[in-house]
């Protein structure tokens, strides 16, 4: 089953046929999965993956049309540096995301420059 979850083209795939999610049931209803998942902080799984896996059969519908929910539990990992300025009471802020994957940490360094204040934004999720 895992080969032919492998053969899906994840970059190109619209519609998931009844074998693949047939398929990707099984897998994630076996209890080795299970238990990795419940140690998924110790390999960076994301949190939402349980969240689209258990709902697989609504996900999976001809007619699907994702909720808030569904949009809401995407995570898209920033990588490189981006910036938001913005105006609060007159007063101009910057805000940078910076992305917290080991790989983009060495760019920060020249955000630190003239900084009044640094925020740290964490998932509460990977808390252990």
């Amino acid at each position: 089953k895992t080969d032919l979850i492998r053969s899906i083209d994840y970059e190109t795939v619209t519609k998931l046929e009844s074998p693949y999610v047939e398929a990707i049931k099984d897998v994630w209803h076996d209890p080795g999965i299970q238990e990795s998942y419940d140690r998924r902080r110790e390999y960076q799984l994301p949190e939402s993956a349980s969240y689209y896996l258990q709902d697989i059969d609504r996900i999976s519908a001809e007619n699907y049309l994702p909720t808030e929910q569904d949009i809401f539990c995407v995570r898209v990992p920033t990588t490189g540096i981006i910036e938001y300025p913005f105006d609060l009471q007159e007063v101009m802020f910057r805000m940078v995301d910076v992305g917290g994957q080991r790989s983009e940490r060495r760019k920060w360094t020249h955000c630190f420059e003239n900084v009044s204040a640094i925020f740290f934004f964490v998932p509460l999720a990977e808390y252990d």
